[in-house]
């Protein structure tokens, strides 16, 4: 057969791999075509490989990471040599340990170094057939690891149909499989047949078969004279033709091996032993199956396997559903329930027709085991069919209920509607509806969080929640408004309805003080709201207990609005820290952002923008859109015009929430440090309005506003913002507050000495953290003196703003603080150029971490990359910055 050019590009993926180039390929066509005996021929020749091989079914498309299982098994040895949060997730994905719940990319990852460790000792092959049957926990590892191998010595090849490919291999390099032209047709008909010459034969064979390897192969061999499938327009398609020609094969056999063939179909594993047993529990010899291997259907080996999937799937659907129903059953039967629980009950529950309880309850246990492994799809699959075989009709409801929760879990929210609607046609009682009801506005909540559907969810919640879990569910909506309210007054009558439904609480937990911070925060003027954000702060801070990720993202917010540098920073690290310590890579990157916007606080933005790569890295490896708003603000400070320009127009795009009060705030600060102030002033102001109007603004922009209004020479729309910060202060006099108002009142001239309220808002700012604003009040300072002719001192402030502002990578206020400089007849002092300015962002990354005192093990875990692709990187940082090792990354300034 003429494959040629897909066998060299085959070769050298797995050529490269060998030394440490490693790449991953899908090879795609119809059912036939020539994949398996394309990668059958490549892989018999390796020399020196360790070689895995699995393949999806059909069966066992809904059982949790059974492809996983069927590859990794062989090698399972080498898991000792991961890291430990590594190894109990695999052995808990593989029933050997006592952790639940492992998170999915942390799977992915001991998985990826899972390989890396037996690729220590032989360049490894993994190869999976019907990629397109196998289940969805196992697809995400491997995709996973397939984009992650490029510096490793580990070949993936996948090896799917076109029309079932599963999401996520788009992305992988792909090889096509095409049918064969004539003349390689004919070749293979005269090199594996015996059909004579007879022209109109093989040119009718050639018609049918297309160019499909296995049919022409199919149609030849079990063609009589001019006996070969009728024309194709009686026939939908050559997989159509293949399946009957096969269903015709197995018709031929003796009745008893057609039973045992059904049985061999229905146990996906083709385990022989399993089979075997199976058969005797029916009165039937395993030793027939000899005749359907003779027949060309299957072959028998150390396990079974069907000469091709389409004769599994002709001869399973061929046989009648009460024979179906037999096979299920005596596997059920001799399926060991110590290690095999979950398949056992699969089968009970397709070996019966008739409702039963028993099995009911097994497969929700399966669920339950499948759900604490973190696999919601295969959860859901196993409670539906819970639900089908419930008798009472209201636990049938129930258990459907719990199926389209699970379903809405595993991000499919079309499929959790259509349980729902299942459900309530069945009988319910009030607290079955009405869970219902909440269910169904949680599902159009997550499709759109729009307002109508928003409130929706709230009115449910108050009709049917119980207290803690109605206050989780306001909390979440209120901060999914916060971020993505694009309607001006939305938020704030969001605020009323809530508040309307959840009255303050005599005796408050935390999660009650935080709901009423942000409400107060929301509705109620500054002074008043003041108080509830501190307790809430106070609380969190004092609480021994994690408040839970998104709780925390919302009060560092709080903390930062009520100008708490101290805090905010203690609240961010505590969260990275968590989620990392729990594994908890769903909550880590935004819990990384937020850390991110502490550091840009505090003018330490080389470690806010390590924080943002390493958002993107998990982000990029979970396949979720990012969050903007931080990495806005970041480039704001730095003045980075053109990034920001890039970043602006994806905000609101791809499924990303509009983020207003982070974009305009960001914008503000942005022109502020370029000296466009009727820009800033512009974007300051929107905010200003949409805060009046009921929306969610970040408190720094009036700080923001007041500058670009004093510079731009229109102090009286800075009012407004002048009041906002005297009252903050007033209300909460810690010195970052108090530093704000003090600098906005010396812009405006506010008082007689303004040179005092300079000079006192940078000692307030001495008391802090926030270098950035510390080093921006110097720079006006100078600023103000220099108008008022007096250089000698401007210089002293300007330099030091200068030299500050360049130190943290504010560019954009330290060319500002350059330009005034000059204008006194002082040149800057010149910094010297950053070398790492050479590196990308992901080698810089990588760099920070390492001269943070990281091994290549650990940076691999936070990155999602195997320890030698960080080895990669770390070589190509050495040669950029002409080093040679670690300790001299180090003493380099990061």
């Amino acid at each position: 057969m003429a494959r040629h050019a897909e066998r060299r590009e085959f070769d050298g993926l797995v050529t490269s791999a060998a030394v440490g180039r490693g790449g991953a390929v899908v090879v795609a066509g119809e059912a036939g075509i020539g994949k398996s005996a394309l990668v059958d021929a490549v892989v018999q020749a390796l020399d020196g490989f360790e070689v895995l091989r699995a393949a999806g079914t059909e069966f066992e498309h809904d059982l949790l990471y059974a492809t996983l299982h069927q590859l990794c098994a062989p090698v399972l040895a080498y898991r000792r040599g991961l890291p430990v949060v590594q190894r109990r997730a695999l052995e808990a994905v593989f029933g050997l340990g006592a952790q639940t719940s492992p998170d999915p990319l942390t799977v992915g990852l001991a998985v990826l170094g899972l390989l890396h460790e037996v690729a220590k000792d032989a360049p490894v092959c993994c190869v999976v057939d019907d990629a397109q049957w196998i289940d969805d926990a196992s697809r995400r590892v491997l995709v996973f690891v397939a984009r992650r191998v490029s510096a490793e010595r580990i070949a993936m090849v996948f090896a799917t149909r076109d029309a079932g490919s599963p999401s996520g291999f788009a992305e992988l390099p792909r090889m096509p499989l095409a049918g064969l032209d004539d003349e390689d047709a004919r070749t293979l008909l005269g090199a594996a047949t015996h059909i004579g010459p007879d022209a109109e034969v093989i040119d009718r064979i050639l018609a049918e078969a297309h160019g499909n390897p296995l049919a022409l192969l199919e149609f030849a061999h079990h063609a009589e004279p001019f006996g070969v499938p009728g024309p194709r327009r009686f026939r939908a398609s050559v997989v159509d033709t293949l399946e009957e020609q096969f269903v015709h094969r197995f018709e031929r056999l003796p009745d008893a091996t057609r039973s045992l063939v059904v049985l061999a179909a229905a146990e996906p594993v083709g385990d022989l032993d399993l089979l075997r047993s199976a058969a005797r529990r029916l009165g039937l010899d395993a030793a027939g199956l000899t005749h359907a291997e003779n027949a060309g259907l299957l072959v028998l080996g150390p396990l079974l396997r069907f000469r091709h999937p389409l004769v599994r799937s002709a001869v399973y659907a061929s046989a009648t559903p009460e024979k179906r129903r037999g096979m299920h059953g005596a596997l059920a039967a001799v399926t060991d329930p110590e290690t095999d629980l979950d398949r056992q009950a699969w089968h009970r529950a397709h070996a019966v027709i008739d409702a039963d309880e028993d099995i009911a309850a097994e497969l929700e246990r399966s669920a339950d085991r499948a759900r604490l492994r973190g696999g919601f799809a295969a959860a859901a699959a196993f409670m539906e069919r819970a639900g089908q075989l419930t008798p009472a009709p209201d636990r049938q409801a129930g258990r459907l209920l719990v199926a389209a929760t699970l379903r809405l879990q595993a991000g499919a929210p079309d499929a959790a509607r259509a349980l729902v609607t299942r459900a309530e046609r069945r009988r319910m009682d009030d607290q079955g509806r009405a869970k219902a009801r909440l269910l169904r506005a949680r599902i159009e909540y997550q499709r759109s969080h729009a307002p109508q559907a928003t409130a929706r969810l709230v009115d449910a919640v108050t009709e049917s929640a119980p207290p803690d879990q109605a206050r989780d569910t306001y909390l979440e909506a209120f901060a999914s408004f916060m971020y993505n309210d694009i309607h001006p007054g939305l938020l704030r009558d969001l605020g009323a309805r809530i508040r309307e439904r959840a009255p303050r609480r005599e005796t408050a937990g935390p999660a009650d003080l935080l709901l009423d911070a942000l409400l107060d925060q929301a509705m109620l003027p500054v002074e008043r709201a003041v108080p509830a954000m501190r307790d809430a702060v106070t609380a969190y801070r004092a609480a021994d207990s994690s408040p839970g990720p998104w709780r925390m993202n919302l009060l560092c917010q709080v903390a930062i609005d009520l100008r708490d540098d101290e805090a905010a920073e203690e609240i961010a690290d505590r969260q990275v820290d968590e989620a990392r310590s729990q594994g908890s890579l769903a909550s880590l990157p935004q819990a990384l952002r937020y850390q991110a916007v502490a550091r840009v606080s505090v003018g330490r933005f080389d470690e806010a923008a390590a924080s943002l790569g390493e958002a993107r890295a998990v982000d990029e490896a979970a396949g979720t859109v990012p969050l903007l708003g931080p990495e806005l603000v970041l480039t704001g400070f730095r003045g980075d015009e053109e990034r920001f320009a890039e970043l602006r127009e994806l905000v609101g795009r791809e499924g990303r929430p509009f983020e207003a009060a982070g974009e305009h705030y960001a914008r503000a600060v942005l022109h502020n440090g370029l000296g466009n102030y009727d820009a800033a002033l512009d974007a300051a102001l929107t905010a200003q309005r949409r805060h009046q109007a009921g929306s969610y603004s970040i408190w720094a922009v009036y700080s923001e506003l007041v500058e670009a209004a004093a510079r731009a020479g229109r102090a009286a729309d800075a009012a407004v913002a002048m009041e906002h910060l005297e009252a903050l202060a007033r209300a909460n006099p810690v010195p970052w507050a108090v530093a704000e108002r003090l600098r906005a009142q010396a812009l405006l001239e506010r008082g007689d000495d303004c040179e005092t309220l300079y000079r006192q808002a940078i000692g307030q700012f001495t008391r802090t953290r926030v270098r950035v604003l510390h080093a921006r009040a110097r720079l006006t300072y100078g600023e103000w003196l220099r108008r008022e002719n007096r250089r000698a001192e401007a210089r002293d402030e300007l330099r030091a703003a200068h030299d500050m502002l360049s130190c943290i990578g504010a560019r954009a206020f330290a060319e500002r603080a350059a330009r005034e400089l000059r204008a006194t007849g002082e040149q800057p002092r010149r910094h010297g150029e950053d070398p790492l300015g050479l590196l990308t962002a992901q080698e810089r990354l990588i760099a920070g971490k390492v001269a943070a005192g990281a091994t290549s093990k650990e940076v691999g875990v936070m990155l999602f990359l195997s320890p030698r692709t960080i080895d990669t990187h770390l070589r190509n940082v050495y040669r950029k910055l002409g080093i040679s090792s670690r300790r001299q990354l180090r003493e380099m300034s990061l």
